[in-house]
């Protein structure tokens, strides 16, 4: 059974048609990255997966549990989408971090967050916020920011904040791990901090969905690409195949210009 299973998601924006009955398939401890053009609709269905935007048809299930029917109202309950959310990690481009917080702050807020709703928070409370400190302590080690965890983000580069944006994103233990453009606010050399960290994680196993124009990048880390136009998927399948013999002519077109950069 797939991991995760998206089935006829459509969106619009007014008269707009952003999402096209999109359906695809995805298995645990995969990396998909999905690429395009801009405007194709690559944000809008990661946005829509985390419940960000709310896909006007279509259903989305994770291991055989659906947890969104655009046909039924009761998944846009609060509570429901809540609950739902937490399968899904979400990395914005624009890293999102409270500035109010420290480093270590952001990743243990949304954790704390949870554990307050928990009916024995009151009881164990200093037992449980220790536990989500240690392993916020963790994840920032994990990434490379041991010496940076009382640094607030003002004090951060653009690459360690996004590495905060990440561990935050694993301190909730998402099911996917789903990122938007991670470096498109970065210049070349944090880019390059940041893409470490990912490749880390897809060593590690941890299932991603990457939204991204980083060409080499997505070849060499996705076990499937994904090439998305005008809403629509034109074609999935193994990293290396769709890159070396796409089938359809607008992905031998779009990807050409990536070839002709690495002759």
């Amino acid at each position: 059974m797939s991991l995760l299973k998206v089935e006829h998601i459509c969106k619009s924006f007014g008269k707009t048609e952003v999402l096209k009955d999109i359906s695809f398939e995805m298995e645990k401890s995969n990396v998909l990255s999905i690429i395009g053009s801009s405007g194709s609709g690559k944000t809008t269905l990661l946005r829509c997966l985390n419940f960000l935007e709310r896909a006007d048809k279509g259903s989305i299930s994770i291991e055989g549990k659906k947890i969104y029917d655009g046909e039924d109202s009761s998944f846009l309950k609060p509570e429901v989408l809540r609950k739902n959310r937490l399968y899904f990690g979400m990395v914005f481009q624009s890293f999102n971090l409270f500035p109010q917080y420290t480093a270590l702050g952001n990743v243990m807020l949304a954790r704390q967050l949870e554990a307050k709703k928990d009916p024995l928070y009151k009881e164990k409370k200093k037992e449980m916020l220790e536990g989500i400190e240690a392993e916020a302590v963790e994840l920032l080690k994990q990434m490379g920011l041991a010496d940076r965890m009382n640094n607030y983000p003002h004090q951060l580069s653009g690459g360690q904040c996004q590495r905060v944006a990440i561990a935050r994103a694993l301190a909730m233990k998402p099911d996917i791990l789903c990122f938007d453009e991670p470096t498109s606010a970065l210049d070349p050399e944090l880019t390059g901090e940041v893409l470490k960290v990912i490749r880390a994680l897809a060593e590690q196993k941890a299932t991603m969905i990457i939204v991204t124009h980083e060409m080499a990048f997505a070849r060499d880390v996705s076990s499937e690409v994904m090439f998305m136009d005008q809403g629509y998927v034109l074609e999935k399948g193994p990293s290396k195949e769709l890159f070396e013999n796409p089938r359809e002519d607008r992905t031998k077109q779009f990807l050409s210009r990536f070839r002709e950069g690495n002759a």
